[in-house]
């Protein structure tokens, strides 16, 4: 493998067409390791011209790889799947010291990256049209899929591995070629990915990686004449100037963006099992996901006791080593999202929110943080925080419920705990989101569900069965018999 993780200062280059390339600027970038800003590795910072490099390359190999038949791109992603599992302790060591993840959670992105890889070659062999009946006699009519070419994959830091792997595998099932940009943030493990995809036997330029500065070098890939589709996962902001730049030059585009998911607890829930899923979705990863239950609405009758045991699960949530099984919370990205976590927590406090717990920083960690009392005139009411901070509400009926959670410009998850199965399918039904779980926190994936949400949370649904829709374009073809 070309990405080591020995105790030094690794430096990585491109990888275009199947090698190592250095970028045409000669310049690298830090990457650093969140827990202390220590310089983790020297990066490629790559620019518009090394962007087309990797997109021609990605194109010149479609004109082959389009080719290959369903089960040789099978064997591809299964062995890929095995080599994830393989260099598994490569994997985790990069997700603990590139994004700070408790190795929980780092095991958890490698399995779930192996088990996409093995969902998506499952894929290959199920790319089918249909017979149709024809209006016309003797006519025979038939559809069949082909894939479209070049897709550009730019993926976030909070899940790097889960990512990169599902927004690059679909496209290789379906026979398309990758470019992968990844967060400035997370480089490496895409680069691993990479390497693997190469030992695994893909042909070369099948898989690129170009890392840089995705506000410099983001436009250049996305609106690239020989891209034709574009799968993103990041900030509701970027995903719609992504999805701006595409709409304008009838590009297809998977958005998969931001959330402020409600968790909705009834006063006939099991509160304990509540009190887990909530501190599992909002904490999870120092809150640094999508999916965290951000917003919490718990019936006026379980209330108190709901928050003193909320808050005595979060008090009790590990922040030590994270190699340490024990541990929950790491630390904050960077520098930028530190201040932004910062800002929500003092904002509100100022205006008048209550502190019930955390606020509070060790290093670059911020405590597990529960606000009450929380409003419309402030920052943490409306926008997502990305960080270990909730807000805790209280409500007296469903209706009330279901108003507070639909009450967002957000839609990605949701979830109700309760024993009523009428009412658990009432909210099912009515609340505004992508997403929806009965007893169970917000955040859950599987590869090949149709994960997405609605308004500001995104277009478009991704998953290794429905990516089939996306990446595939649709033939009709007649045959005169006569």
């Amino acid at each position: 493998m070309s990405v080591t993780t020995e105790n030094q200062v690794k430096k990585i280059d491109l990888w275009i067409n199947g090698e190592r390339v250095a970028p045409a600027s000669q310049q690298y970038f830090i990457d650093h390791n969140p827990e202390d800003d220590s310089v983790f590795a020297e990066v490629a910072d790559g620019d518009e011209s090394d962007v087309d490099r990797a997109v021609q390359s990605a194109h010149l190999a479609f004109q082959s790889y389009r080719k290959t038949l369903a089960k040789e791109r099978e064997v591809y992603l299964i062995k890929a799947a095995s080599l994830v599992e393989k260099y598994e302790d490569k994997f985790i060591e990069l997700l603990v010291k590139e994004v700070g993840s408790p190795i929980g959670k780092a095991r958890y992105e490698v399995a779930y990256a192996a088990n996409c890889l093995r969902a998506a070659a499952g894929v290959a062999r199920r790319i089918s049209g249909q017979t149709l009946p024809s209006d016309s006699l003797g006519r025979f009519a038939m559809t069949t899929r082909q894939p479209i070419g070049v897709v550009a994959a730019i993926t976030p830091f909070n899940v790097p591995l889960l990512k990169s792997a599902k927004l690059s595998s679909s496209p290789l099932a379906t026979g398309n070629t990758v470019v992968l940009l990844p967060s400035e943030q997370a480089p490496m493990i895409s680069n691993l990915l990479a390497d693997i995809y190469h030992e695994a036997g893909f042909p070369p330029g099948t898989v690129n990686v170009v890392t840089g500065n995705g506000a410099v070098i983001g436009d250049a890939l996305t609106t690239h004449d020989l891209v034709k589709a574009v799968m993103f996962t990041g900030s509701s902001r970027v995903g719609k100037h992504i999805g701006g730049l595409c709409g304008s030059r009838m590009k297809r585009a998977l958005l998969e963006l931001g959330g402020k998911s409600p968790l909705v607890i009834l006063d006939d829930a099991d509160l304990d099992a509540a009190v887990e899923a909530a501190a599992m979705s909002q904490f999870f990863f120092q809150g640094q996901a999508c999916m965290a239950s951000s917003r919490i609405y718990v019936d006026k009758k379980v209330e108190q006791e709901f928050l003193r045991r909320f808050v005595k699960k979060a008090e009790s949530l590990g922040l030590g080593d994270l190699y340490d099984e024990s541990t929950s919370v790491g630390p904050i990205i960077s520098a930028r999202q530190r201040e932004r976590v910062r800002h929500h927590i003092e904002d509100a406090r100022a205006k008048g929110a209550k502190v019930l717990t955390g606020g509070e920083w060790i290093g670059h960690r911020c405590k597990p943080t529960i606000l009450s009392g929380v409003n419309e005139s402030m920052v943490v009411y409306h926008e997502e925080t990305f960080g270990p901070v909730t807000s805790v509400y209280s409500f007296t009926n469903l209706d009330e419920a279901i108003a507070q959670a639909n009450d967002s410009n957000y839609g990605l998850s949701s979830a109700i705990f309760t024993q009523d199965i009428n009412k658990a399918f009432r909210f099912v039904q009515e609340v505004e989101s992508g997403m929806v779980h009965v007893n169970a926190p917000t955040i859950l994936d599987e590869p090949h569900v149709p994960f997405g949400g609605v308004k500001d949370s995104g277009f478009g649904r991704e998953g290794t069965d429905i990516d089939v829709e996306t990446l595939t374009e649709w033939k009709w073809v007649t045959i005169n018999l006569n």
